[in-house]
This record gives structure tokens, C-alpha cells and sequence, in this order.
């Protein structure tokens, strides 16, 4: 087997005890039945993400289990064409090309034999008794299959080299439950786990911000109808079209849209040189623009002009007042107990302030701090 592949292989190998055993270290024990050591709550939970997952792939136009045949053996060429027609940068130091890696994986799996029924039904058998080997020549024979899987949700946020890996654990879970008592291939059985494994992923790990998982099946239905409707209508459909092949209401149907848009980070670097983040081209709405800051500090300074010109009680009385520098507006018995004198004096000190404001024609400076 081409190493690279035998390595893919080991790395995602699934250890399945019955429960209550123990691991003796021997690889080919035979328990009773594969399952994985898992939690009690985690494979409740996984249980009911899998229930949206098949009604998903139920829903799906393009049944994958009919073209299993097809699947089996899907044109790598296509694939690795795509990959070197791609532009290339070469990497930082201590990186590697992904597109290298995946290209390198695609030709060594692409070397391998496919199985016929007979050969599929007669590896079950021994994997049933709890061979390795068998196991191991199951998976490698059809990693392929995971590969076209993985193909078709390329763009949701995931890099293709990590749908293959995550498909490639669906594989092996197909792998350890396959019965081939039921009459069918594998490829038709595992497509269902390697799916569910690769939308699993794209729910948990391509957006910022996780979405539930019947949110998700609910999206890639609104996609898919989205994309019949608009072949078979000759334009984009309308919301309601939408919303009447999803059981739906518009409104309904632009939550869900809006739900589905990619987050951005506003960490992002953006600009040629990458030195300025999404975040600092965002307007603070909490915060004063720079015109209001410079208008408010211009009228402070006109204010403080006017204000020197009066006495240094009658400047006090009128900031108090008028709430002039702290912004709170004062009565005239608030005003004579924080100065000490009597209310009739407040008095007479505001008015004489005002009437030499007056006078000297610049008493509309105070005007922006008066209450209507």
C-alpha cells in the first residue's frame, strides 16, 4: 500500500471495543460488535444530529446511494487537474503546500483496486471476526469514494484536505457497522456515514459563530431549492416560491437566509499590506465623530472667553447655573448652599452676569447649554 495512504489510514484507525471489555493489545481480538468507547450523552447527541442529517440526505436530488456504482470510482484526474491549474505561492518557511500534500495523497490512493461484491461481502465476514488487515483493505479501497464526497461541499468554509479527513472517519465508522447480510454494497452504505461525518464537520468547525445542526440541514435545502427553482423558472425565485417548497413562511425564509451568511472576523487584515484590521474601519456608533469632538471643543473655548470677562462670583454663579463644564443645571437654592450666601444674592449675581453678557453682544456663545 502507498505510504501515504497507509498513514492517512492509521491515523484516523478506529479502536472499537463492545462496552465492559478491556483493550488486551491484541489487534485481533474479536468483540461481539464494533462501537466506538464513547460517552453515553455524547452518542445521545450524536444520535439526534444524525436524524437531521438523513432527512437531509433524503431531501437531496442527487441521490447518492443510486449512483453509488459511479461514486466507487470517481475520476481523480478531474480532481488533480484543479489542484495544479491553481495558482501557486510558494510557502513559508516550517509550512507546507496543502495543494502538494493533496495531490501527492490523490495519486497514491488513485493506484488502488476496487473491490467487487463478492470481495466486499467476504472482507465484512472477516472484519465480523475481527481482522485488521481486512478492515484496513475495506478503508483503503475506498477512500476514493470519500474523496468525491468531500468534493461536492467545497466553498463551505472548510479546506478540501480537511473534508477528506473528516470523510475519511465517516468511512471508517461505515467500515466497523457494515452488514453485509442486508444485500447492499458498501459504497451505498458508507456514502450515508461519510456524508453525515462531513457535514457534521462543516456545522461544528467552518463557521465563527456554530450553527444547530437542523439550522444547517435547513440551509442546504434552501440552497438546493434555490438552485432548481431558478433552473427550472429561468430567473432567481421569489421568497415565497421559496418558502412554499420548504413549507415556509417569506419571512421565514429571509431569517433563514440572513442566519446562513458567513461570519467575518474583525481581526481580519486587510489592505496590500495587511497592517489595518476589519474592526478599525467600523464606525463606533457609541462614539462622538471627529466633527462634533471639534465643534464641542471650539465652543468650550468661546465659552471660557465669555465667561473671563465677568467677575469671579458672577463666573461661578453662571456655571453653576447653566451647568457650565459638568452639564448640570442648577436651581437657585442648590446654588446659594454650595456658595454660602443667600438666594436673592444668586439672584442678583445671575442678572448682573447676564446683563454684561448682553451687552457685549457674545451671550449667544451660551445659548448651546441652555435648556428649551
Amino acid at each position: 500500500m502507498p505510504r501515504l495512504a497507509e498513514r492517512v489510514v492509521r491515523v484516523f484507525e478506529l479502536r472499537v471495543l463492545e462496552p465492559g471489555t478491556e483493550n488486551t493489545g491484541d489487534s485481533h481480538a474479536t468483540p461481539p460488535d464494533f462501537e466506538f468507547q464513547t460517552p453515553r450523552y455524547e452518542v445521545n447527541q450524536r444520535c439526534m444530529q444524525l436524524q437531521s442529517s438523513v432527512s437531509l440526505w433524503l431531501d437531496d436530488s442527487d441521490d447518492e446511494a443510486r449512483a453509488s456504482s459511479q461514486e466507487s470510482s470517481p475520476n481523480l484526474a478531474d480532481v488533480l487537474s484543479e489542484i495544479e491549474a491553481r495558482p501557486r505561492t510558494a510557502p513559508e518557511a516550517g509550512q507546507v503546500d496543502t495543494d502538494d500534500a493533496l495531490g501527492a495523497y490523490l495519486r497514491e490512493i488513485g493506484r488502488g483496486t476496487l473491490l467487487t461484491k463478492e470481495q466486499e461481502v467476504e472482507l465484512a465476514k472477516q472484519i465480523e471476526a475481527g481482522s485488521d488487515p481486512a478492515r484496513r483493505r475495506m478503508t483503503e479501497a475506498n477512500l476514493r469514494l470519500v474523496v468525491s464526497i468531500a468534493k461536492k461541499y467545497q466553498g463551505r468554509g472548510m479546506p478540501l484536505l480537511d473534508l477528506i479527513q473528516e470523510g475519511n472517519v465517516g468511512l471508517m465508522r461505515a467500515v466497523a457497522k457494515f452488514d453485509h447480510r442486508r444485500g447492499f454494497k458498501f459504497s451505498t452504505y458508507a456514502t450515508w456515514w461519510i456524508r453525515q461525518a462531513v457535514l457534521r464537520a462543516i456545522g461544528d468547525q467552518a463557521r465563527t459563530i456554530r450553527l444547530p445542526i437542523h439550522i444547517g440541514d435547513q440551509t442546504n435545502k434552501l440552497v438546493r431549492i434555490s438552485d432548481r427553482l431558478r433552473d427550472s423558472l429561468g430567473r432567481q425565485p421569489t421568497d415565497e416560491e421559496i418558502g412554499e417548497e420548504l413549507g415556509l413562511t417569506s419571512v421565514e425564509v429571509e431569517g433563514l437566509r440572513q442566519t446562513s451568511r458567513d461570519t467575518v472576523s474583525l481581526e481580519t487584515p486587510i489592505g496590500e499590506d495587511g497592517d489595518t484590521e476589519l474592526g478599525h474601519l467600523i464606525e463606533d456608533a457609541n462614539a462622538e465623530s471627529p466633527a462634533t469632538l471639534a465643534m464641542q471643543s471650539d465652543l468650550k473655548d468661546q465659552v471660557d472667553g465669555v465667561l473671563n470677562t465677568l467677575k469671579p462670583r458672577e463666573r461661578r454663579v453662571v456655571q453653576l447655573r447653566f451647568g457650565l463644564g459638568d452639564g448640570h443645571q442648577r436651581a437657585l437654592d442648590e446654588v446659594a448652599r454650595r456658595l454660602g450666601m443667600s438666594r436673592e444674592t444668586v439672584r442678583q449675581l445671575e442678572r448682573q452676569a447676564l446683563d454684561k453678557l448682553r451687552r457685549s453682544g457674545r451671550a449667544d456663545a451660551l445659548r448651546p447649554y441652555s435648556r428649551d
